[in-house]
């Protein structure tokens, strides 16, 4: 009887100890759960796992936004959506002091409206629109020569119906502080309509492992 009662203590001390609790109980279940959570998503990949090409065709390491709140657009420079540029740099230069960094990707993916070198795009965006926020070297959103990043943005916020594709020019993902993304807006959402959902994710602190 007595080794009995050994071995079921043995065995309830390992229980608890793999983060289980028993029916009904508010123990070790709930708390090891809590933990697995928070190492998913300390796991988890976030755009501080990417690198991309500014202008000049040097690498610009995502690591540098960490902490930020960043709204990343491809952008292209003979699209109707175009003078979207005067709303960016005006969400660019009213919260910058505040954490938000506005990042544009110029593509040439759509209706071929980015023919331009990467010199004649930045020519093009500072001078006809004052643009002062990162636009960075062409790339491509879609298909198999998509760049990594935007592999993952679309993979964490699909859009229409789970559809992962860019379906054209300033489409927009919002990421917060953390580096994880918020959401996703399709290219007819004015970057004035997305004040609000900004000023949110402007308000949570970073973690401290998006500060490290």
């Amino acid at each position: 009887m007595m080794k009995r009662f050994i071995l079921c203590a043995v065995l309830l001390t390992a229980f608890n100890a793999a983060g289980f609790s028993a029916p009904g109980g508010r123990g070790g279940g709930e708390a090891g759960s809590k933990t697995k959570a928070v190492k998913r998503e300390a796991m988890e990949k976030t755009i501080y796992d990417f690198n991309v090409k500014d202008s000049p065709g040097k690498d610009y390491p995502l690591t540098r936004l960490k902490g930020k709140v960043v709204l990343i657009v491809n952008v292209a420079s003979k699209c109707g959506f175009t003078p979207q540029y005067e709303g960016l740099e005006a969400l660019y230069k009213k919260y910058e002091a505040k954490g938000l960094v506005v990042l544009g990707f110029p593509c040439n993916q759509f209706g071929g409206q980015e023919p331009g070198t990467n010199e004649e795009i930045q020519h093009f965006c500072k001078l006809t629109y004052g643009a002062s926020f990162p636009v960075m070297g062409k790339l491509e959103v879609n298909g198999a020569g998509a760049d990594p990043l935007y592999k993952h943005l679309k993979e964490k916020a699909p859009g229409l119906l789970g559809s992962e594709a860019i379906k054209w020019n300033f489409t927009k993902f919002l990421v917060g502080r953390t580096g994880r993304v918020i959401n996703r807006y399709a290219p007819e959402i004015k970057p004035e309509e997305l004040v609000a959902d900004i000023e949110k994710a402007l308000s949570q602190p970073p973690s401290e492992s998006a500060i490290k």
